[in-house]
Parts: structure tokens; C-alpha cells; sequence
């Protein structure tokens, strides 16, 4: 999309659709169409904000003023606890640039090991499982013009149709090209509403679900055994897991039927190419790596990955959710996706810094387990932090917890475009310039690389991201290293991420306009394109076996008269994966229970996710009028059986509790949802916050927290109304009791309850 000056927008400025583009044809969501609007100095910060005293109110300063402030607070941590005592957060809106130059900030000026992202509450599981299972993590392997060409696609936890609108136009096309759609949902969101075949299991019963799924295909005699043999390893064991798994047993545990069961290995392996596709629902759970794990043992033991229109992939949720893991803000990770604890990959990296690789800190803490460490009075604490396009008070899991841990900071900066709940705690806050005012580049889920270019000019008294950590870096005595031009912090990102498994040395500005955008991996052939001499000028629409840079193992050309340029990678593993044998790998796993199942006392299950006209903490979006007209706060979904044992009715107060804490937010009824589970949106601070009520029990692989699925008791919280409505309280709720109700019970155990293949209304 573009800009273009109209002095009747609240920032002068308008979208303008740029219909060419590959990915989107020019399509916006409601977001993307009135982003503009948090450009306009009303709604932002436009000069920084400082705390004189403690208990004191922010005030304004000058930069000096505040940059000197932050230097005192950091450099006072250090001195007083160690460098580890400062913590660094970031976020997976951050461009590459920026991601890149805070992970160096972080280890460089600050030596510290403390530092992770809020990304990590995002794909981290996917990451971990494509990684062990391919043996490199990007979202999708292939573009997503391949879509519309498959001829089956499995969605797991995904409602695209409101967290990414315009890609909605890739399941369209595949129907009307004769596809089908499967849609794994505990509700029946509007994604499930365009599903041939919607499945509705229990919160936290993906993974049972998947390995029942296997079983019928090797029952049903429709494994790939050619393709098992040539292209992979560990299939045996993978198979005896999945056996174990008998059809009625995963019926039983998931509530989905058998004969629902059947429909799908039907659609998916009837198809001559299909596609399984995972989200936040399978990724945020405690089990979310094995869970991602059992969805691609399903699609290898069919044959699908490494193949034309096939394969597994992942979409992403943040703006920069691919680039933003890949470049040095993760805890364990250098620019890349290098490995910190790798001797060669520090080797490598401190060369491009100019630094003893021995000088680089080892791997720190995971988010949420930063986020925990704040403010304590102990060895390993962390008593200052750093915080960056992220706003964890709200979007935490644990999220009162988390504030607490905030507010008991020594010190506490922020860089944002507005004053966010986090930020509002801060002794700093730096007002940071937005996506229209800045260049930089994004990494998309299709691991295409993209260049936002500046379009606007920021108020004057905001600065760049890199501007800031360059300001930072040479109070604190680093001179040299920290640029302030993106594209000069690219060309060193080039340098340092050459020979990783997310490989960009092959790319440069240039060429990202020229082809718009390279995909990844885009080694340097030591040949520098003219205009369109990239190989493909955007995503091939239709024949993939005439496109060059379809091999995740091609390499530069041998000697010749001319170097030519590495095309880029839009379908990688058609020739081999990227593990030291070129074989993909099954995982065997098995289906566990949550960390936390519904019992007496919490006797339903609460799941969270997003709703269309809000993004993430709403931090930007809930400052847009026409945002905050069609979704103007946080609700409580219900299940109407579930409202009539209450005896609430729509839009009446709805308390939930969990062992951590308790929303109220209206009541929403609607039988597009299970009746022993509850949904919020997470988008809202105060009383309606989803996030206190979350799990923050971690993926020990990912150490993704459980945002998916915990224990909930719900009650009515209008006037005169008191625990004695408690859902699931007195006879014939929760326990066995529950489970004594026809169809379902609320409050039911899991395995009481048997759907059909849309759950009931």
C-alpha cells in the first residue's frame, strides 16, 4: 500500500491499494485501512516522558534530558547487581533492522544474557517442531499462491477470516478450484463458517486429535511408504505412537466423532496434493511443540511435505512475526537464526561485530520467565529493563502477576508510539516513530523479505528505534557500531546472517524492490543484480516447476563467466530438508492431558484469541474511533445452555475466575461455541483483561506459555448477584455429576462428551 496527503484524515494522510502486490492484491483489513489514524499527534507520544520522584507523575523533558536518565539507571544496575540484571524485551513488530540492532545493544553495550521477545508468546511452538522436524523454522515453506492450488487444507486453530483478512481470498480460491477446507476450532468462528468440514474439539485435545487422524491413515492402509522410505527418519517410532491412539479412545478425548474422523483422512488423503496449516491454537499450549509435532508426522506420513502444493506450514501473527525471530532478540540466538551456544556461530557473528566472541553473553531467560525475574531482590534478578514495541502488562499471560513484578522495578524505559499500559509504569518513556515514518524491512509469513519505505515525516520530537539504541550506545562508549540508516544496518545484517539457516547476504534494497521482496534462504553468489535480474519478479502465480529458485538446496552457481544471483527460495525441501542428512524427521509423541484440566472448583474451560477490528494489547488499535466503534470492549462467549444455568442473559455482566485471577466483561451468547468452554479476546486492560486469568505453564521445548487453555468458573456479576450462580456449583455440575447431563454436561470431565463434526448449538 501507499500514502497520499488528505488534509480531511486525522493525520492527513490516506491509503492508497496498491492492487500489484503478490501477497495481499492490494486487500486491507479495517486495520490496515485506518492506520493512519494513530499517526496523527492526538493519539500518540511526541516528546519523551520522565519520572522525577518516585511515586511522581510523568512528566516531559528533553531528550538529553531523558537519554542521560536512561544511561544512569542502566549503568547504576549494572554496577550495583551485574550486567545481568538488566533485562532487554522486544517486539515481533520491530523491523529487521531494529530486531537485529537490539539483540547487538543487548549483548554488546549492555552484556547482558537477559533478553527475549514477545514473539515467543506467538510461534515459538511451530518453531521448535518445523525445526526438529525440518530442521529450519519458516511459517511457510512455499508462497501463498500455492493455496489456492492444493487440494485440501487442514487449518488448526486458525481465524484467519478476522486475524488476517485479506488472505481469506486463498481459501475462496481453493474452493472454487474444487478444494476443500477442514477447520479445527473449539468455536465456530467465521474462519469455520467457509469450512467443507469444521472439527470442534476440546480446549487442549489437538494433539490426541492428530494422532487419531494417523492412526486411520495407516489403518486405512494410506501412508506414503515410498516417500517414508526415501525422504525421512524415525517413522517406526512414530507410528507405534500414533497406534496407540485407537479412534474411539481419541473420541473419547477430544469430543470429536469418528465418523467426523473418517470425513478428514478421506478429503486430505484423496487429494493429489494437500496442505496442514497451524496457529495459535495448537502453537499456545504447554504441549504446543509436540502438538505442532503430531500435526507434520501427519502430513510426512502422507507425503506431503518437500512436494509441489503440499506441505506443512504455519501462519504468523505479528507484522514482522518470521523476521523478527531470525535476526538476535530471541534469548538463545544469534543473527541468522544462529544459535548462541554454537562456538561457530559466535565465531562468525563477533567477526561481523568486531568483538571476542568469547566477550558475548551465553543464553538468557525465555519471556515470560524474564518477565517473572523482574524486580526481585535475588542473585539472578532482574532489576532493570529495556522495553520495545511490546506491552506485556496487557498481553502477558499471568498478566496481574506480570504488572506487579513491573511495578517492582528499579527502573523501567520504554520506546513507544503511544503511552501503553506498560509504558504508563515507566521511568522513562522514549516516543518512538511508526511504520509510515521510518524505512526498514519485514520478513512475511511466506518468508518473503519486504521493504517498507518512509512515506511521512515524523513530529520532531520523536526518533527512530535505531536512532535511540545509536544514542544509548555512544553515552554508554560505543562510538562506532550502531547505525542510525536502516539500510547500512541491513548491509551489516547481511554480513552477519551469511551461512545461517535464514541466510540474507543474498539480498539487498535493491533487489527487494526490484522483485518485490526475495524470500529467504538468498545466499550471496558474489553477483550484483541489475533491475528485475533477481531470478522471479514476485510470486510465481502458477508453474512451479519452471521456477528456478524453487530448491532450498540450490547453491551458488560454479565458476563461469558471470555470477549470477542466488533467485531466493519462495518452496524450499523440494530436493532435500535442511538437516545434516537432507531427510525430514518424525518426532513420536503422545497426547498428555493440559497443565491444567477443569475440575470441581473450575469446572469449564477458558480459550482467548483476538477479534477482527483490534490487534494484539489494542495498544494502537483501541485509539481509533472506528476500531473501537465495532469492537468497543472485552465479552465473555458463551455456549446459550451455559447462559440459561447461569440465568444470564446478553450483554449482563459475566465474572470469570481463575486460580489467578478474575475478568468481568459482558456476557456475549452464541451457539458457536462449545458449552464446557469460554471465550475472551485479549485486547483490554483493567477488569476485563483476559490475560489475568491465563496459564503461564510453559512448553518445555518452546517455553511457549499455555494462553489456549486453563480451568475457569463462571458467575454472574450484576447487581445482587453472588457466588451461588457459580457455574458448575451444587448437584449436577462439574465432577462426575457434570458428566451425568445430555449431550453435554457443563463443567463436564474430558471424555464425557462426543460432537458430530461441527459442534452442537
Amino acid at each position: 500500500m501507499g500514502l497520499r496527503p488528505d488534509p480531511g484524515t486525522p493525520a492527513g494522510l490516506r491509503i492508497v491499494e496498491r492492487t500489484d502486490f503478490p501477497v495481499n492484491r492490494g486487500a486491507l483489513c479495517g486495520k490496515g485501512r485506518t492506520a493512519p489514524e494513530v499517526l496523527a499527534s492526538r493519539v500518540r507520544l511526541t516528546e519523551p516522558l520522565v519520572r522525577r520522584s518516585p511515586g511522581g507523575p510523568l512528566e516531559p523533558a528533553g531528550w538529553d534530558e531523558a537519554l542521560d536518565r536512561v544511561v544512569e539507571g542502566l549503568t547504576a544496575t549494572r554496577r550495583r547487581h551485574g550486567a545481568d540484571a538488566v533485562g532487554v524485551f522486544g517486539g515481533g513488530g520491530l523491523t529487521n533492522e531494529k530486531a537485529y540492532t537490539l539483540g547487538k545493544f543487548a549483548r554488546l553495550v549492555l552484556g547482558t544474557s537477559q533478553i527475549d521477545y514477545n514473539g515467543r508468546f506467538c510461534m515459538s511452538s511451530a518453531a521448535a517442531a518445523g525445526t526438529r522436524a525440518f530442521g529450519v523454522d519458516r511459517g511457510l515453506p512455499f508462497p501463498l499462491a500455492d493455496i489456492p492450488r492444493t487440494g485440501c487444507v487442514i487449518l488448526v486453530g486458525s481465524n484467519l477470516v478476522e486475524t488476517m483478512p485479506p488472505a481469506l481470498r486463498y481459501l475462496t480460491e481453493l474452493k472454487e478450484n474444487g478444494g476443500s477446507l477442514v477447520v479445527v476450532d473449539p468455536r465456530r468462528t467465521r474462519t469455520a463458517e467457509h469450512a467443507d468440514l469444521h472439527l470442534a474439539p476440546r480446549p487442549g485435545t489437538d494433539l490426541a486429535l492428530a494422532l487419531g487422524l494417523l492412526h486411520l491413515v495407516i489403518a486405512e492402509g494410506r501412508v506414503d511408504e515410498e516417500y517414508i522410505a526415501r525422504r525421512t527418519t524415525g517413522w517406526p517410532e512414530a507410528r507405534a505412537a500414533a497406534m496407540a491412539h485407537w479412534p474411539e479412545l481419541v473420541e473419547r478425548i477430544t469430543g470429536v466423532s469418528l465418523p467426523a474422523m473418517r470425513e478428514v483422512v478421506e478429503r486430505f488423503c484423496g487429494a493429489e496434493h494437500a496442505m496442514v496449516l497451524t496457529a495459535r491454537g495448537p502453537e499456545q499450549q504447554a504441549k504446543g511443540t509436540e502438538t505442532v509435532g503430531a500435526w507434520i508426522n501427519l502430513a510426512l506420513a502422507t507425503g506431503r511435505p518437500g512436494r509441489p502444493l503440499s506441505g506443512y506450514g504455519c501462519l504468523t501473527g505479528q507484522g514482522n512475526g518470521q523476521g523478527g525471530r531470525e535476526h538476535g532478540q530471541k534469548a538463545d540466538q544469534l543473527p541468522g537464526y544462529r544459535m548462541l551456544a554454537d562456538a561457530d556461530a559466535r565465531t562468525h557473528v563477533a567477526g561481523v561485530w568486531g568483538v571476542d566472541p568469547d566477550s558475548l553473553p551465553g543464553p538468557g531467560r525465555s519471556a515470560y520467565e524474564l518477565l517473572d525475574a523482574l524486580g526481585r531482590d535475588t542473585p539472578d534478578g532482574v532489576r532493570s529493563l529495556l522495553l520495545l514495541a511490546s506491552n506485556p502488562v496487557v498481553s502477558a499471560p499471568r498478566a496481574a502477576h506480570v504488572e506487579e513484578r513491573m511495578r517492582a522495578l528499579d527502573f523501567l524505559v520504554v520506546c513507544d508510539v503511544v503511552l501503553s499500559e506498560s509504558a504508563e509504569l515507566a521511568d522513562v518513556v522514549l516516543p518512538v516513530t511508526q511504520w509510515a515514518e521510518e524505512t526498514g524491512t519485514m520478513t512475511n509469513l511466506e518468508g518473503r523479505v519486504i521493504l517498507r519505505r518512509k512515506a511521512a515525516e515524523p513530529p520532531s520530537g520523536c526518533r527512530s528505534d535505531l536512532r535511540v539504541l545509536h544514542d544509548l550506545a555512544t553515552r554508554m562508549g560505543w562510538e562506532k557500531g550502531f547505525s542510525t540508516d536502516p539500510e547500512e544496518v541491513f548491509e551489516e545484517l547481511r554480513r552477519a546472517s551469511a551461512g545461517g539457516k535464514a541466510d540474507y547476504s543474498g539480498i539487498t534494497y535493491r533487489r527487494i524492490v526490484a522483485e518485490d521482496g526475495v524470500f529467504w534462504p538468498c545466499p550471496d553468489t558474489g553477483a550484483e543484480p541489475g533491475p528485475g535480474d533477481g531470478g522471479h519478479e514476485g510470486t510465481p502465480v502458477g508453474g512451479w516447476e519452471d521456477d528456478p529458485s524453487n530448491d532450498h538446496s540450490a547453491e551458488a552457481p560454479g565458476p563461469g563467466p558471470r555470477p549470477v544471483p542466488h533467485p531466493g527460495t519462495p518452496r524450499m525441501f523440494l530436493d532435500r530438508f535442511a538437516t545434516p542428512d537432507g531427510r525430514a524427521r518424525f518426532v513420536p509423541v503422545q497426547h498428555r492431558p493440559s497443565a491444567e484440566e477443569p475440575d470441581a472448583d473450575y469446572p469449564l474451560f477458558l480459550t482467548t484469541g483476538r477479534v477482527q477490528a483490534q490487534y494484539q494489547s489494542g495498544a494502537q488499535t483501541r485509539r481509533v474511533a472506528e476500531l473501537n466503534a465495532a469492537a468497543p470492549g472485552p465479552f465473555v462467549q458463551v455456549h446459550p445452555r451455559l447462559a440459561e444455568r447461569l440465568g444470564v442473559t446478553e450483554g449482563e455482566p459475566l465474572a470469570v475466575t481463575s486460580r489467578r485471577g478474575r475478568a468481568v466483561a459482558p456476557t456475549r451468547i452464541t451457539p458457536d461455541i462449545r458449552p464446557d468452554t469460554v471465550f475472551m479476546p485479549f485486547h483490554w486492560p483493567g477488569a476485563g483483561r483476559a490475560n489475568t486469568l491465563t496459564n503461564p505453564a510453559l512448553d518445555p521445548t518452546s517455553r511457549m506459555p499455555e494462553f489456549k487453555v486453563c480451568a475457569v468458573r463462571v458467575e454472574p456479576a450484576g447487581p445482587g448477584r453472588g457466588l451461588g450462580d457459580t457455574a458448575g456449583a451444587g448437584a449436577g455440575a462439574g465432577g462426575t455429576g457434570g458428566a451425568a447431563q445430555s449431550p453435554v454436561a457443563v463443567g463436564s470431565p474430558a471424555g464425557s462428551e462426543v460432537s458430530s463434526a461441527t459442534q452442537p448449538r
